[in-house]
């Protein structure tokens, strides 16, 4: 739902550009056709970022600076994965299977030197969790970030946030599934229409701007 309410503060939502190979991202292909909505009295600014170590935290902390948001959830893309998953944590490390958007490839490298070993999203997630499944969508609880530029963004918003300057911004992660047409291209995987991501963002943001006090659901996993 859209309110008409005059814009009480900014929401930054950002995507990620293209990526192993495909010419396109669905996160940012979503993301973008939010730019400017009002959400709970709120105007969303979209911004994509790199897929690219230490670029894509520079930008980030950049549009932080410049917007001074209230709220930041970041979208990114997991192939293979079958629902949208709303991230819990982020870990301190770097480890890329494949080499990033410029090339590089750290592995087993920390995020930040001397950093605490992880950091929770304090977006309130299992209320978000219930509100998109009952906008008929479907998602989850995911306990792990991997350990990608995906990642490394979620740790590095969280560590931005956690700074001098920043309290009471809220931050999150999420991750979608491939678009149709991408999944048309790895057979046998699940994907998710940009629409219903869109749909899903929309409520995912109302309800963490409308919500002080997570709600008490499960949302666990057995591995």
């Amino acid at each position: 739902m859209t309110s008409h309410r005059k814009p009480q503060g900014t929401v930054l939502l950002t995507g990620f550009e293209p990526f192993g190979g495909d010419q396109t991202n669905p996160s940012w292909e979503a993301v973008r056709q939010l730019d400017g909505a009002i959400v709970e009295g709120h105007r969303i600014a979209a911004r994509r970022l790199p897929v690219a170590f230490g670029e894509s935290v520079r930008e980030l902390r950049a549009h932080i600076d410049a917007l001074r948001p209230e709220m930041v959830l970041c979208v990114a893309q997991a192939g293979g994965r079958s629902l949208l998953s709303i991230e819990r944590v982020a870990i301190n490390i770097d480890d890329a299977r494949i080499v990033d958007n410029l090339g590089a490839q750290p592995i087993d490298i920390p995020i930040v030197e001397g950093g605490p070993a992880a950091y929770f999203g304090n977006l309130p997630i299992k209320a978000m969790l219930a509100a998109v499944r009952a906008a008929g969508i479907p998602a989850e609880i995911s306990q792990t970030a991997g350990t990608y530029v995906c990642n490394h963004v979620f740790y590095g918003l969280m560590h931005a946030l956690s700074e001098p300057g920043h309290v009471g911004v809220r931050g999150g992660f999420i991750h979608i599934p491939y678009s149709p047409a991408q999944a048309e291209r790895h057979p046998g995987a699940a994907s998710l229409a940009t629409d219903s991501v869109v749909q899903a963002l929309r409520v995912a943001m109302q309800t963490a701007l409308a919500t002080s006090v997570d709600r008490r659901i499960a949302g666990g996993a057995e591995h």
